[in-house]
Protein backbone atom coordinates (compact mmCIF):
# COMPACT_ATOMS: atom_id res chain seq x y z
CA UNK A 1 0.00 0.00 0.00
CA UNK A 2 1.37 3.41 -0.96
CA UNK A 3 1.20 6.70 0.93
CA UNK A 4 -1.92 7.82 -0.96
CA UNK A 5 -3.79 4.65 0.04
CA UNK A 6 -2.78 5.12 3.66
CA UNK A 7 -4.14 8.68 3.60
CA UNK A 8 -7.36 7.92 1.69
CA UNK A 9 -8.33 4.84 3.68
CA UNK A 10 -6.49 5.34 6.95
CA UNK A 11 -6.73 9.08 7.67
CA UNK A 12 -9.44 10.46 5.38
CA UNK A 13 -12.24 8.38 7.00
CA UNK A 14 -11.62 10.14 10.32
CA UNK A 15 -11.49 13.57 8.66
CA UNK A 16 -14.79 12.87 6.90
CA UNK A 17 -16.53 11.62 10.06
CA UNK A 18 -15.23 14.51 12.18
CA UNK A 19 -16.51 17.07 9.67
CA UNK A 20 -19.77 15.13 9.33
CA UNK A 21 -20.51 15.14 13.07
CA UNK A 22 -19.08 18.51 14.13
CA UNK A 23 -20.28 20.26 10.99
CA UNK A 24 -23.83 19.00 11.48
CA UNK A 25 -23.80 20.13 15.12
CA UNK A 26 -22.46 23.58 14.28
CA UNK A 27 -24.94 24.10 11.45
CA UNK A 28 -27.85 23.09 13.67
CA UNK A 29 -26.64 25.50 16.34
CA UNK A 30 -25.90 28.48 14.08
CA UNK A 31 -28.12 28.14 10.99
CA UNK A 32 -31.31 26.38 11.95
CA UNK A 33 -33.30 28.26 9.30
CA UNK A 34 -31.23 26.50 6.61
CA UNK A 35 -31.91 23.08 8.15
CA UNK A 36 -34.44 21.86 5.58
CA UNK A 37 -34.81 19.68 2.50
CA UNK A 38 -35.55 22.63 0.17
CA UNK A 39 -38.16 20.63 -1.73
CA UNK A 40 -39.02 21.87 -5.22
CA UNK A 41 -42.44 20.24 -5.24
CA UNK A 42 -44.25 23.58 -5.28
CA UNK A 43 -42.42 24.59 -8.45
CA UNK A 44 -43.47 21.48 -10.34
CA UNK A 45 -44.31 17.97 -9.22
CA UNK A 46 -43.43 16.30 -12.52
CA UNK A 47 -41.11 13.34 -11.95
CA UNK A 48 -40.71 14.12 -8.26
CA UNK A 49 -43.02 11.43 -6.90
CA UNK A 50 -41.42 8.51 -8.74
CA UNK A 51 -37.91 9.90 -8.49
CA UNK A 52 -38.06 10.78 -4.81
CA UNK A 53 -39.76 7.56 -3.72
CA UNK A 54 -37.43 5.29 -5.67
CA UNK A 55 -34.38 7.22 -4.51
CA UNK A 56 -35.31 7.27 -0.83
CA UNK A 57 -36.40 3.62 -0.71
CA UNK A 58 -33.22 2.48 -2.43
CA UNK A 59 -30.81 4.69 -0.49
CA UNK A 60 -32.32 3.98 2.93
CA UNK A 61 -32.15 0.24 2.30
CA UNK A 62 -28.53 0.58 1.16
CA UNK A 63 -27.59 2.75 4.11
CA UNK A 64 -28.89 0.36 6.74
CA UNK A 65 -27.72 -2.65 4.74
CA UNK A 66 -24.18 -1.30 4.51
CA UNK A 67 -24.18 -0.28 8.17
CA UNK A 68 -25.32 -3.67 9.46
CA UNK A 69 -23.44 -5.71 6.88
CA UNK A 70 -20.11 -3.92 7.21
CA UNK A 71 -20.07 -3.40 10.97
CA UNK A 72 -21.36 -6.80 12.11
CA UNK A 73 -18.44 -9.11 12.99
CA UNK A 74 -18.30 -12.40 11.10
CA UNK A 75 -18.58 -14.53 14.26
CA UNK A 76 -22.04 -13.08 14.97
CA UNK A 77 -23.65 -14.67 11.90
CA UNK A 78 -21.25 -17.45 10.84
CA UNK A 79 -23.29 -20.10 12.72
CA UNK A 80 -26.43 -19.62 10.61
CA UNK A 81 -25.19 -18.16 7.29
CA UNK A 82 -21.88 -18.54 5.49
CA UNK A 83 -19.86 -15.61 4.21
CA UNK A 84 -20.53 -16.67 0.62
CA UNK A 85 -24.31 -16.85 1.11
CA UNK A 86 -24.27 -13.53 2.94
CA UNK A 87 -22.42 -11.94 0.05
CA UNK A 88 -24.85 -13.44 -2.47
CA UNK A 89 -27.78 -12.10 -0.46
CA UNK A 90 -26.11 -8.68 -0.33
CA UNK A 91 -25.48 -8.72 -4.08
CA UNK A 92 -29.12 -9.49 -4.91
CA UNK A 93 -30.82 -7.21 -2.37
CA UNK A 94 -28.24 -4.45 -2.70
CA UNK A 95 -28.35 -4.66 -6.49
CA UNK A 96 -32.13 -4.25 -6.55
CA UNK A 97 -32.06 -1.41 -4.02
CA UNK A 98 -29.16 0.23 -5.87
CA UNK A 99 -31.02 0.01 -9.17
CA UNK A 100 -34.12 1.61 -7.60
CA UNK A 101 -32.01 4.39 -6.09
CA UNK A 102 -30.13 4.91 -9.36
CA UNK A 103 -33.34 5.23 -11.39
CA UNK A 104 -34.73 7.61 -8.76
CA UNK A 105 -31.70 9.91 -8.65
CA UNK A 106 -31.54 9.88 -12.47
CA UNK A 107 -35.14 11.13 -12.60
CA UNK A 108 -34.40 13.79 -9.98
CA UNK A 109 -31.27 14.97 -11.79
CA UNK A 110 -33.04 15.05 -15.16
CA UNK A 111 -35.92 17.01 -13.62
CA UNK A 112 -33.60 19.54 -12.01
CA UNK A 113 -31.57 20.09 -15.19
CA UNK A 114 -34.40 20.22 -17.73
CA UNK A 115 -37.24 22.01 -15.93
CA UNK A 116 -36.57 25.78 -16.36
CA UNK A 117 -38.34 26.88 -13.15
CA UNK A 118 -36.49 24.30 -11.07
CA UNK A 119 -33.14 24.90 -12.75
CA UNK A 120 -33.23 28.66 -12.14
CA UNK A 121 -34.06 28.10 -8.45
CA UNK A 122 -31.35 25.48 -7.97
CA UNK A 123 -28.06 26.26 -6.32
CA UNK A 124 -24.86 24.80 -7.78
CA UNK A 125 -24.56 22.68 -4.65
CA UNK A 126 -27.95 21.08 -5.33
CA UNK A 127 -26.87 19.88 -8.76
CA UNK A 128 -23.42 18.83 -7.54
CA UNK A 129 -24.99 16.75 -4.76
CA UNK A 130 -27.25 14.90 -7.21
CA UNK A 131 -24.31 14.27 -9.54
CA UNK A 132 -22.25 12.83 -6.67
CA UNK A 133 -25.13 10.61 -5.57
CA UNK A 134 -25.63 9.47 -9.17
CA UNK A 135 -21.94 8.56 -9.45
CA UNK A 136 -21.95 6.81 -6.07
CA UNK A 137 -24.93 4.64 -6.98
CA UNK A 138 -23.41 3.88 -10.39
CA UNK A 139 -20.16 2.79 -8.73
CA UNK A 140 -22.11 0.70 -6.25
CA UNK A 141 -23.89 -1.11 -9.08
CA UNK A 142 -20.53 -1.64 -10.79
CA UNK A 143 -19.26 -3.50 -7.72
CA UNK A 144 -22.00 -6.15 -8.03
CA UNK A 145 -20.46 -8.07 -10.97
CA UNK A 146 -17.01 -7.65 -9.42
CA UNK A 147 -18.29 -9.20 -6.20
CA UNK A 148 -19.45 -12.13 -8.30
CA UNK A 149 -15.79 -12.97 -8.84
CA UNK A 150 -15.40 -13.60 -5.09
CA UNK A 151 -18.45 -15.69 -4.24
CA UNK A 152 -16.62 -17.23 -1.30
CA UNK A 153 -17.11 -13.92 0.54
CA UNK A 154 -13.39 -13.28 0.95
CA UNK A 155 -13.46 -9.74 -0.43
CA UNK A 156 -16.58 -8.89 1.55
CA UNK A 157 -14.87 -10.00 4.75
CA UNK A 158 -11.84 -7.82 4.01
CA UNK A 159 -13.98 -4.76 3.30
CA UNK A 160 -16.02 -5.39 6.45
CA UNK A 161 -12.80 -5.89 8.41
CA UNK A 162 -11.54 -2.53 7.17
CA UNK A 163 -14.74 -0.76 8.25
CA UNK A 164 -14.74 -2.42 11.67
CA UNK A 165 -11.07 -1.58 12.20
CA UNK A 166 -11.70 2.06 11.30
CA UNK A 167 -14.65 2.56 13.67
CA UNK A 168 -12.84 0.77 16.51
CA UNK A 169 -9.55 2.60 15.90
CA UNK A 170 -7.63 -0.61 15.26
CA UNK A 171 -4.31 -0.62 13.38
CA UNK A 172 -3.78 -2.44 10.09
CA UNK A 173 -7.06 -1.41 8.47
CA UNK A 174 -5.48 -0.18 5.22
CA UNK A 175 -3.60 -3.44 4.64
CA UNK A 176 -6.92 -5.27 4.34
CA UNK A 177 -7.59 -3.39 1.09
CA UNK A 178 -4.47 -4.63 -0.70
CA UNK A 179 -6.49 -6.79 -3.13
CA UNK A 180 -9.44 -4.41 -3.48
CA UNK A 181 -9.93 -3.16 -7.04
CA UNK A 182 -10.21 0.43 -8.21
CA UNK A 183 -14.03 0.35 -8.39
CA UNK A 184 -14.30 -0.72 -4.76
CA UNK A 185 -11.87 1.97 -3.65
CA UNK A 186 -13.56 4.67 -5.72
CA UNK A 187 -16.94 3.68 -4.25
CA UNK A 188 -15.54 3.86 -0.73
CA UNK A 189 -13.77 7.18 -1.29
CA UNK A 190 -16.83 8.84 -2.83
CA UNK A 191 -19.00 7.53 -0.01
CA UNK A 192 -16.69 9.11 2.56
CA UNK A 193 -16.67 12.34 0.55
CA UNK A 194 -20.47 12.51 0.66
CA UNK A 195 -20.25 12.30 4.46
CA UNK A 196 -17.64 15.08 4.31
CA UNK A 197 -19.91 17.52 2.43
CA UNK A 198 -23.06 16.37 4.29
CA UNK A 199 -23.25 19.32 6.75
CA UNK A 200 -23.01 21.88 3.93
CA UNK A 201 -25.87 20.51 1.83
CA UNK A 202 -29.59 19.83 2.09
CA UNK A 203 -28.72 16.31 3.28
CA UNK A 204 -28.83 17.58 6.86
CA UNK A 205 -32.59 16.99 6.83
CA UNK A 206 -31.75 13.28 7.16
CA UNK A 207 -30.96 13.95 10.84
CA UNK A 208 -34.52 15.24 11.31
CA UNK A 209 -35.90 12.09 9.72
CA UNK A 210 -34.03 9.89 12.19
CA UNK A 211 -34.98 12.17 15.09
CA UNK A 212 -38.67 11.78 14.26
CA UNK A 213 -38.43 8.14 15.40
CA UNK A 214 -38.38 9.52 18.95
CA UNK A 215 -42.08 10.31 18.57
CA UNK A 216 -42.78 6.58 18.68
CA UNK A 217 -41.46 6.24 22.23
CA UNK A 218 -42.16 9.62 23.80
CA UNK A 219 -44.85 9.78 26.52
CA UNK A 220 -48.31 10.95 25.62
CA UNK A 221 -48.94 14.66 25.94
CA UNK A 222 -51.57 15.38 28.56
CA UNK A 223 -53.85 18.28 27.65
CA UNK A 224 -56.23 19.66 30.26
CA UNK A 225 -59.02 22.03 29.35
CA UNK A 226 -59.11 25.35 31.19
CA UNK A 227 -62.49 25.59 32.92
CA UNK A 228 -63.86 28.73 34.57
CA UNK A 229 -66.16 28.56 37.58
CA UNK A 230 -69.24 30.53 36.58
CA UNK A 231 -71.99 30.97 39.19
CA UNK A 232 -75.34 29.41 38.32
CA UNK A 233 -77.60 31.68 36.28
CA UNK A 234 -74.71 33.79 34.89
CA UNK A 235 -72.97 33.66 31.54
CA UNK A 236 -69.53 34.69 30.44
CA UNK A 237 -69.26 38.07 28.73
CA UNK A 238 -68.66 37.88 24.98
CA UNK A 239 -65.07 37.84 23.80
CA UNK A 240 -63.76 41.19 22.50
CA UNK A 241 -62.72 39.34 19.34
CA UNK A 242 -66.14 37.83 18.78
CA UNK A 243 -67.79 38.86 15.51
CA UNK A 244 -71.30 40.28 15.53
Amino acid sequence: MNTLDHFLFGVYPYIAMAVFLLGSLIRFDRDQYTWKSDSSQLLKAGQLRWGSNLFHIGVLFLFFGHTVGMLTPHFVYEHFISAGNKQLMAMISGGLAGLAGFIGVTLLLHRRLTEPRIRINSRPGDILLLVLLWLQLALGLATVPLSGQHLDGSMMLKLAGWAQAIVTFQPGAVELLTQAGFIFKAHMFLGMSIFLIFPFTRLVHVWSGFASVAYLVRPYQVVRARRLNVPAGQTLPPSPDARV
